[in-house]
């Protein structure tokens, strides 16, 4: 499925310790930027679907190799899949179900775009499998914490920060919309998520916190004890029978709130993303880009903001 791209064991790494109950998930290409592709994107939500079912886990930690939790997928992958239909199929687990062989949507076609858009709203596909999780989920932030990995913040019942990380998501400068809108408006508030998406500056580990995104923010050599702190205060409270009765509470209130209603909204305006017009020729286009190398185009695009307003820290840095 990946091609030459590693096994999804290598990319998403897991252990527990039976006897604190507490286990870990550790995104492990920092030479990507952690950038999970399909498959370890399948194989996040396997575990996180295993460890709601295991006794022997409480809590799980979720951290990255490197610098940096993460800066998204693996977008060019996603894009091979536009002209691979079995990189489709095997994203859908329908390449080796015993289902028959199976034809994808052809180009042009509404389902083209939105049967793999939606598919994104469902939890087994690894963008939101925190928000069926019934155990206690830590996310451990740092350095760029974009797209994908933006998502597991959100959907994480605790996000522990360095003080140096920077949160976003890279596709409301390319394209406009991302699958967990929803979810963002609610943990920021409108104010606040409203600028990120207009402006599609990333915002800074104080700015988050300040909105009530994240629980605490500490110095970069802080961090991993700081998050071991909370995930054993987190394992030595109340019982697993008691979390899982608590995180039920918390789940039926974000279907409340419209948690799901809000992914499968974001995907529909997702997959309707090539009905937009560019207003002139100097704007980034993310199909044209893909051609000539996206995180050139993304880089170059990014040079056109204020300097506080780029995804790059490297640009970040750069005065006008």
């Amino acid at each position: 499925m990946s091609g030459t791209r590693p096994a999804p064991e290598e990319l998403i790494r897991y252990e527990k310790d039976p006897k604190t109950k507490i286990a870990t998930i550790t995104f492990n290409r920092p030479e990507y930027l952690n950038a999970p592709t399909s498959a370890a994107r399948l194989r996040y939500a396997d575990l996180l679907r295993a460890a709601t079912v295991d006794n022997d886990v409480k809590v799980v930690v979720i951290r990255g190799v490197g610098d940096n939790l993460g800066s998204g997928a693996d977008l060019p992958e996603f894009m091979e899949g536009n002209d691979n239909p079995a990189l489709r199929l095997a994203e859908l687990r329908l390449e080796d179900e015993g289902v028959g062989e199976v034809t994808y949507p052809p180009k042009g076609t509404f389902r083209h775009g939105a049967t793999i858009s939606a598919w994104y709203a469902n939890s087994q596909a690894g963008n939101r499998p925190l928000q069926e999780f019934k155990k206690i989920s830590i996310v451990e932030a740092k350095g760029y914490c974009y797209g994908w990995h933006f998502y597991q913040c959100a959907d994480a019942d605790l996000v522990i920060s360095s003080d140096d990380a920077l949160f976003g998501h890279p596709s409301f400068r390319y394209h406009g919309w991302g699958p967990r809108m929803w979810t963002w408006i609610q943990m920021m508030g409108l104010r606040k998520f409203a600028e990120m998406v207009f402006t599609g500056r990333p915002f800074t580990a104080e700015e988050m916190y300040q909105c009530n995104f994240l629980n605490k923010v500490v110095p970069r050599d802080q961090l991993e004890a700081e998050v071991q702190k909370y995930a054993l205060a987190c394992a030595r409270n109340r019982p697993v029978d008691t979390v899982f009765q608590q995180k039920m509470f918390f789940e039926i209130y974000k279907q409340y709130q419209g948690e799901y209603l809000g992914s499968l909204l974001s995907a529909f305006f997702e997959s309707m993303g090539s009905g937009a017009v560019n207003d002139d020729a100097g704007d980034l286009d993310m199909l044209e880009a893909i051609d000539s190398g996206l995180a050139d185009a993304v880089n170059d695009n990014d040079a056109k903001f204020p300097p506080e307003f780029r995804l790059s820290k490297s640009n970040r840095a750069k005065k006008d």
